[in-house]
């Protein structure tokens, strides 16, 4: 029994030894207020996954360090379109 509770949590530390921080700018074009960047990043932040995200008005970018393991590029930009804030990869 307790060979397979070591292989059991051996093969789990392997595994998410493959997930990986991933970092991504996404464009934001229709930001077109200074408080637009607050609603994009509290939109960013509430998705499964993302450690950090950096979003400014003048640029129109959100900078986005996400776990690829729980989230992807796709789901960050449905989160901001869902928002009013349709982004793309840049």
């Amino acid at each position: 029994m307790k060979k397979i509770a070591l292989l059991t949590l051996l093969a789990l530390t392997s595994l998410t030894a493959f997930a990986k921080q991933q970092t991504v700018t996404l464009v934001v074009p229709t930001m077109n207020c200074v408080t637009c960047p607050f609603t994009v990043k509290k939109a960013l932040q509430n998705v499964e996954g993302v450690s950090k995200a950096e979003v400014t008005f003048e640029t129109k970018l959100a900078v986005v360090t996400f776990d690829d393991e729980k989230t992807t590029v796709n789901t960050l930009t449905e989160a901001t379109k869902n928002v009013g804030y349709p982004s793309t990869i840049k």
